[in-house]
């Protein structure tokens, strides 16, 4: 095969096209659709930790502000028992959660496209436990493959499957259904699991227009889970929720170990306080949705198909090769995956600081670059259309 057309025929996956952008973010760009977190935070987090700034607080989070935001979380989640927890960021999270549950011998079931096994640089298996790797349509587990696992793996010459673990939104920005989580929390409570939701992206989850589940409802069918708060308005961290009563005793000592349990939490609890009185922390999500809905059905009215249905804040359009070279003369996004010799799946992020003014400025580019680059008709049909 001649080299440009093997180059063309290979995968280039998004996380190898971050160090490319990276560099260059702060320069052409006319806007960023990379993540939802290029942003600082939401003013009314700003406000309250400028407000609370001088008054004295008890430290390692047993201050007053973090105390509001357990029990806001509580309510949110509509557990009142619940073990609530906050820390930087999503893989501090994802690794003492995880790590929390298992003992040596014990492993994880996750999706191939999961976020602890591509973007998290081993940090669960650094912990020296297994994850099982499984196929994963629109990157949702199914009930039927967990089973499948626990029965392959019978005596003590293998490791020990404890842990499901899930996100909600998926990395491809698809969601699970009340259904579906409701078999997988079944499934898990059948065979003695653990039920674990990786939740950075929670609010836009829930906040869309095709989730059927609340936070309480989804809460109540999982033993941990993790609320994002980077993502959606914070200036960083997340709140770990703990459901399990045998999972709460002495997490603290986890926190510490894992470098978690910081002396100032104060700052984490004003930003969750912050976020979760009066319905900010869905509002934001439900921005980021409607930007990205914007994306989505001005990309549809000119014919773009997706690679999985746009239900969240990411969007995954599928374009011709030498148009996104165009667009990303202008704009920062990711390329997400190949589909096949001349397309390419991109992913547009929006958040909660996305303008209705980003959206149709990057539509205007679209339209005037669609006419000066096609390609081929694709072979088969698109996952998610």
């Amino acid at each position: 095969m001649h080299l440009a057309a093997l180059s063309r025929s290979m995968p280039r996956p998004y996380y190898c096209s971050i160090r490319r952008v990276r560099f260059a973010i702060h320069t052409m760009y006319k806007y960023s659709f990379l993540n939802d977190y290029s942003e600082g935070a939401h003013p009314r987090v700003l406000e309250i930790l400028a407000h609370s700034n001088l008054r004295q607080e008890a430290g390692y989070g047993e201050d007053a502000l973090s105390l509001q935001a357990t029990m806001l979380l509580r309510q949110a989640t509509g557990n009142p028992a619940a073990a609530v927890h906050l820390v930087s960021g999503g893989t501090q999270a994802n690794l003492i959660a995880l790590a929390s549950m298992l003992k040596p011998y014990e492993s994880v079931i996750a999706a191939e496209s999961a976020h602890i096994l591509v973007h998290e640089t081993g940090a669960i298996e650094a912990t020296g436990h297994k994850v099982h790797v499984l196929s994963a349509r629109d990157g949702k587990l199914e009930a039927g493959q967990v089973r499948a696992v626990v029965a392959q793996h019978c005596d003590e010459h293998m490791v020990l499957p404890r842990v499901v673990y899930v996100s909600q939104a998926t990395e491809t920005g698809t969601i699970y259904s009340k259904a579906e989580l409701t078999a997988l929390s079944t499934t898990c409570r059948e065979l003695r699991l653990y039920l674990y939701v990786d939740g950075a992206r929670i609010g836009p989850a829930l906040a869309s227009r095709a989730s059927d589940i609340t936070l309480p409802e989804l809460s109540a069918l999982v033993d941990m889970l993790y609320i994002g708060g980077t993502k959606n308005g914070a200036l960083l961290g997340e709140a770990i929720v703990i459901n399990d009563p045998s999972l709460q005793d002495r997490f603290r000592f986890h926190l510490k170990q894992r470098g978690a349990l910081l002396a100032k939490g104060r700052l984490l609890g004003a930003q969750f306080a912050a976020l979760f009185e009066g319905g900010l922390y869905f509002e934001l999500a439900s921005h980021a949705n409607a930007m990205a809905a914007g994306l989505a059905d001005g990309l549809r009215a000119h014919g773009v198909s997706f690679l999985s249905e746009p239900v969240t804040n990411q969007v995954f359009p599928i374009l011709p090769d030498t148009q996104i070279d165009a667009l990303r003369a202008h704009y920062a996004f990711h390329v997400w995956s190949r589909v096949d010799a001349y397309r390419s799946a991109i992913r547009l992020v929006t958040s909660w600081a996305t303008q209705r003014e980003a959206v149709d400025e990057f539509l205007q580019d679209f339209a005037r670059t669609a006419s000066d680059h096609h390609a081929p008709a694709m072979d088969g049909p698109v996952i998610g259309v």
